[in-house]
């Protein structure tokens, strides 16, 4: 609650450069003084009842649920600004903050039209939501439940021995390839302030612009390769980024999930250029430059666009939706199914068919590459990545068609739109807007969040705030204490 506080108030910043923006300082200043005051008062009643039995912290320790709850209160506190100052109703204030904080992109705001002030604030959600609160606390405190919530965010890999060495690191190339970014887009010619957003929303997988047609109103080749690399960077694994850093090609190399990221790209940017020049009638040289952004741009989650998808042909919409599914690198600020874990399915389907086809009965153990080094496809790893991906189709489909029912659109339209919320992409085919309605937006949502929180985090931290209570209630505790 302190952390998102401060997070919530950095915008103010913004009124150095903008000062006509001062008119809704208080739009900021309110939720996170308030959020700083309940989390000082909540800290303050837990030290001074902790020698008297005072559970709640205890409780809370509980990695899902309280990774939950930070996710929950971050997203309210996120979205009240927008409420003050009468820039969006209620419903799509929620909406905007679950966007930005799960790094999604889909917006139903004009930007045309926004103020700075909120436009600095959804990208910076975007930015630090690549990162997670639990990852910026590592990097202030450590507790004894870090290590578990930790990983219950979604953080895989430890770089350094140390979990806050781990997390400074991380935050350090971030900021890095941050300052990195914004000078680059600088020297292409884009303006400060849309440069800093633009990288900050780039390298979050984010997908949020100041511009009302993405990157494709500028229409620069050099803004768009820009973009590309920094979309890549941001779908990369942290632990990958690492090695890169520290120039260790061949390891970076022999990483299974950038071998299989690059093989999708070369089998899919082209097909898509073949399929956009066909059905639109682009020369070959435009056909590829539309596809080689927008497929980077869906298969990372980043959700930046070059041009609308509405004529698109049908194969290349189909791409795009495959692209989402699949989604970035595990353990990276991407979302989807990740790289990693379709990996692991296709090795596993291959090796089935093999065993079919060969008349040995010679046991074979497939294994894939991390950046720590080869790590078998035992049954567990089977196990998990099978359960995970046909949780996520689930979803999927159900979501999918849930949205054809609210948005009134075609299966197609449907699935696209939601693919692109459950993967946290932002792109969108037409359906998500200011004019967008509620229905639709609430399935959005939650497959935004199901989708950040890797559905699995969520479902176990509602089953333990449930069995907390229950707990209270067999033990005698009233439901006021509760």
């Amino acid at each position: 609650m302190l952390l998102v506080g401060v997070l919530v108030a950095m915008p103010l910043l913004v009124l150095f450069f903008y000062p006509d923006d001062r008119i809704y300082a208080w739009s900021f200043a309110v939720p996170s003084l308030g959020s700083v005051l309940l989390g000082t008062i909540i800290c303050l009643i837990g030290r001074r009842d902790a020698d008297s039995g005072f559970e709640w912290q205890s409780s809370m320790q509980r990695s899902s649920l309280t990774v939950l709850f930070a996710w929950i209160w971050g997203i309210l506190v996120g979205a009240i600004p927008f409420i003050i100052s009468g820039q969006l109703t209620v419903l799509q204030a929620l909406f905007e903050s679950v966007s930005g904080w799960t790094t999604t992109g889909l917006s139903v705001m004009d930007v045309a039209v926004t103020p700075h002030i909120f436009l600095f604030h959804r990208s910076f959600m975007q930015f630090c939501g690549g990162l997670g609160f639990v990852m910026m606390m590592v990097m202030l405190v450590l507790g004894k439940q870090s290590m578990n919530l930790y990983n219950a965010e979604g953080h895989p890999d430890k770089l350094m021995p140390n979990l806050k060495k781990t997390a400074q690191t991380i935050f350090v190339m971030y900021n890095s390839f941050l300052v990195v970014g914004i000078a680059a887009y600088r020297f292409a010619g884009m303006k400060l302030f849309d440069s800093v957003l633009h990288t900050m929303c780039a390298l979050s997988t984010g997908g949020f612009s100041t511009r009302l047609n993405s990157i494709g109103e500028y229409n620069s080749l050099a803004i768009e390769i820009i973009t590309i690399i920094l979309m890549l960077i941001g779908t990369t694994n942290f632990a990958v980024l690492l090695l890169f850093t520290k120039r260790k090609w061949r390891q970076v190399a022999r990483v299974s999930e950038v071998g299989f990221m690059f093989l999708l790209l070369a089998i899919f940017v082209p097909l898509t250029a073949v399929s956009l020049s066909a059905g639109l009638g682009m020369n070959i040289g435009e056909s590829f430059r539309r596809a080689s952004f927008d497929v980077v741009s869906a298969l990372s989650t980043t959700g930046y666009s070059t041009m609308s998808y509405m004529s698109w042909p049908p194969f290349a919409i189909g791409v795009l939706i495959l692209m989402m599914l699949i989604g970035g690198g595990i353990g990276s600020t991407a979302g989807g199914i990740k790289m990693s874990r379709v990996y692991i399915m296709l090795r596993l389907a291959l090796l089935n068919i093999r065993k079919r086809l060969s008349p040995s009965r010679k046991i074979e153990t497939p294994y894939y590459v991390k950046a720590q080094g080869k790590t078998p496809i035992d049954d567990s790893l089977a196990s998990d990545t099978t359960g995970f991906v046909v949780c996520y189709l689930g979803l999927f489909i159900v979501g999918a068609l849930l949205t054809t029912i609210t948005a009134g659109c075609s299966l197609t339209e449907g699935m696209f739109e939601f693919a692109s919320a459950l993967g946290t992409v932002g792109l969108s085919i037409g359906l998500t807007g200011p004019t967008t309605g509620a229905g639709t937006l609430i399935i959005e949502m939650f497959g935004m969040m199901l989708g950040r929180l890797e559905i699995f985090i969520i479902l176990i931290g509602i089953y333990s705030g449930i069995s907390i209570i229950r707990q209270h209630i067999k033990t005698g505790t009233s439901r006021e204490e509760i």
